[in-house]
């Protein structure tokens, strides 16, 4: 049994890896402030002998025993992280410093959970692990993803500084139960309109892409990372390799509910990526993983989901 910290344990990826780890027989200490979280997500294990809940924001020193840490805290919406820029940034920048320290006075292995929008709006397509991005420095996505890219170099230069053993993992585009019903994400947003059979909002002319991982998968990958071999720090990538458009996945999405809404088509917000999508070859490689759940199967479990919350 080890006792595992997750950091941002209460939001939508947090509240599904507590569950994996507590399935696997760990120890959980969960840590959350609660910004984008909802106790609603881990309200099921807080009568596990095994489960520890604690409010706190990262951005601020932490001082537990622990033998593993899962670093998952940070708004990942864009209304979230733009909502407070700084305190994105800070929760990025100064968050990782505080769990980086925390790991290299225990000596343990700690995973960064980083983020496909390191690559910005790429350049090259699909997107592989050596591609180092264009980002821009000055747009309204910047407190995210300057934040995730100076997180992954601060993870590296422990590494490299300080022997601290690291987990580097960028997560593409993830769906599935518990997302937040308002956080402006492209799944749950269309989901939540065609429940209430309302206009469902395409920004540009949908034609932009995206890659979509159902929640399961990517615990499993993020878990596989974790026990990895020694040495293996990534960055790897973990996402789903199919590819769809908006207009695909709105359209799939008025199917699976029997929605009576209509498309409406709004400006595309700045620095919005035209296309998404991840190379796995080094993750299949790795660890052995590739994404089991079809987009279909996972939509109809995510439907379910909210339509039981809505």
């Amino acid at each position: 049994m080890k006792r595992v910290l997750v950091t941002g344990g209460g939001g939508f990826l947090g509240s599904h890896l507590c569950d994996r780890l507590l399935k696997e027989g760990n120890e959980v200490l969960c840590v959350d402030n609660f910004f984008t979280g909802n106790r609603r997500n881990i309200h099921h294990l807080l009568d596990s002998k095994n489960f520890e809940l604690l409010r706190h924001d990262v951005t601020h020193p932490l001082y537990v025993e622990v033998d593993e840490i899962y670093n998952l805290a940070c708004p990942a919406s864009p209304i979230h992280y733009q909502f407070d820029p700084v305190q994105t940034t800070k929760t990025s920048v100064i968050g990782a410093m505080n769990m980086l320290g925390l790991a290299k006075r225990l000596k343990i292995k700690i995973l960064q959970a980083s983020t496909s929008e390191i690559y910005g709006d790429p350049e090259i397509h699909p997107q592989p692990e050596s591609y180092r991005g264009n980002v821009n420095t000055l747009g309204p996505r910047a407190c995210y993803d300057e934040g995730k890219r100076c997180a992954e170099t601060l993870f590296f230069d422990y590494y490299r500084q300080h022997q601290v053993p690291i987990k580097v993992m960028r997560i593409f585009n993830t769906y599935g139960p518990r997302m937040h019903p308002n956080d402006g994400r492209v799944v749950s947003n269309f989901i939540v309109q065609a429940l209430k059979n309302q206009d469902i909002t395409i920004y540009g002319d949908g034609k932009q892409t995206r890659s979509f991982c159902y929640v399961d998968d990517n615990i499993e990958g993020m878990y596989r990372l974790m026990n990895s071999r020694d040495g293996f720090t990534g960055p790897v990538n973990i996402g789903n390799p199919g590819e769809f458009t908006m207009l695909e996945l709105a359209q799939e999405i008025i199917d699976l509910t029997n929605s009576k809404s209509k498309l409406v088509f709004m400006p595309l917000p700045q620095d919005d990526p035209m296309q998404r999508k991840p190379v796995i070859d080094l993750a299949k490689e790795e660890l052995g993983w590739e994404p089991k759940v079809a987009l279909k199967d996972g939509l109809i479990k995510t439907i379910k989901y909210f339509e039981e919350i809505i």
